[in-house]
């Protein structure tokens, strides 16, 4: 879902819920990642590569370093929607082991789709996972 610029300040003013923002730039922006961080896991809350630059294995790098820095923090998954019709976000989080949980019925709009939520179990001593 695209998020306006009002969004964004909100979800980074102080009081705000705990969240992870990596930035991809190299004299202007390439990418960037937003997750929303609780006790237990994370929601990958946005996930953006700048049309330039897309099919360069930023996307790849960005959510790598989530997984990573998830594991740190002893988190037991990570969450996430994505358009049923993004074929390319499905495989790339197909890719790093991230399974179908559900469905969102009209989720999004312009043009109205399904949102797939799609969960990625952790390896942490609170859940018995054994992922990696």
């Amino acid at each position: 879902m695209h998020w306006s610029e009002q969004t964004y300040r909100t979800a980074i003013q102080p009081g705000a819920p705990e969240r992870y923002l990596w930035i991809i730039e190299d004299g202007q922006l390439q990418a960037f990642l937003v997750a929303r961080l609780s006790a237990a896991e994370c929601e990958l809350e946005n996930l953006v590569v700048a049309a330039p630059y897309r099919r360069r294995g930023l996307a790849s790098q960005l959510m790598q370093v989530l997984v990573a820095s998830a594991r740190e923090r002893n988190l037991e998954r990570i969450l996430l929607e994505v358009r049923e019709s993004n074929q390319a976000a499905r495989a790339l989080y197909e890719k790093l082991g991230f399974q179908v949980n559900g469905r969102r019925k009209a989720y999004y709009s312009q043009p109205p789709e399904d949102a797939i939520v799609l969960v990625l179990t952790l390896n942490c001593t609170s859940c018995g996972a054994a992922n990696r």
